[in-house]
């Protein structure tokens, strides 16, 4: 049964009043100074931010985030921490906003300010191709993979609220949840074999098509558990840094430039509702 959540259509509908102890600006004035953007991205995590034969970051993310900057007038300026560091909110200053897919959950938004959507995705059930499953139900009782910290995580664990959407109905119960610095490492983890170290990860589903269409021996599985837009995210505290990402990504929007990276980077323009 195809059990997906209600798309949260709007950029409106998941942007969030700023508060906090900043002072309003602070963090658009640091940016325009110093005429950089600090941006904290994944390393391994194609095709939305990786590393390239070049040894540059690169991909979807890594383009969308270089679009913002231009729009400030700054230069792009990248970091790759851990994601379950980035989740926290612990960010200490060390960069300025995530570039990440984050999707908007009610936590979350007590954290953070989603300043704008620009992909959307589903999250979807990955397998072994030697797997005997053939629908998410079956992953039930299953030790399953996910990176720390993540949306997907929280689904295994049964603990994912959506912001501003309905409850999850969730369609199995893991014996075992395995947390990863990345899915790229829990990946590793399945490539291995059917059971050896996993039944099975949970990942968006673009990045898992990539996967196979690279040679990972996979599968995907099911319908789509979890089907929500991915954010921009910024600490609470300043409106105008915000408001400032959200006109650069309307512009990329406008100008087309947003739907050009999504098909040169996925094969399809994934930036609007489907």
């Amino acid at each position: 049964m195809n059990r997906l959540l209600r798309r949260l259509t709007t950029t409106a509908s998941i942007v969030l009043a700023c508060s906090g102890s900043a002072h309003a600006g602070e963090v658009l004035d640091r940016v325009l100074a110093k005429e950089a953007l600090t941006v904290a991205t994944s390393a391994d995590w194609p095709p939305a931010s990786f590393i390239n034969d070049k040894g540059q970051l690169d991909g979807f993310d890594v383009d969308v985030a270089k679009g913002v900057a231009k729009y400030m007038g700054v230069e792009a300026q990248f970091v790759t921490p851990d994601w379950d560091i980035v989740a926290s909110g612990k960010w200490d200053g060390r960069w300025d906003l995530t570039m990440g897919q984050m999707t908007p959950t009610a936590p979350r938004a007590k954290l953070f300010d989603f300043s704008a959507v620009y992909i959307y995705g589903n999250t979807v059930a990955v397998v072994h191709k030697d797997s005997k499953a053939t629908k998410s139900s079956d992953l039930d009782g299953q030790v399953i993979g996910a990176a720390a910290g993540s949306s997907e995580e929280s689904y295994l664990k049964h603990a994912l609220e959506m912001y501003n959407a309905p409850p999850i109905k969730y369609e199995f119960t893991p014996s075992a949840v395995k947390s990863y610095p990345s899915t790229a490492a829990s990946a590793d983890d399945l490539r291995l074999g059917d059971g050896v170290r996993l039944h099975g990860i949970l990942d968006e589903e673009l990045n898992a098509r990539a996967m196979i269409k690279a040679g990972y021996p996979f599968k995907v599985i099911g319908d789509p558990l979890v089907s929500a837009p991915a954010v921009i995210a910024v600490l609470h505290g300043d409106k105008e840094f915000s408001e400032k990402i959200a006109a650069a990504v309307k512009s990329m929007k406008d100008d087309g430039s947003l739907s050009k990276l999504s098909i040169k980077w996925y094969g399809s323009d994934q930036t609007s509702p489907r």
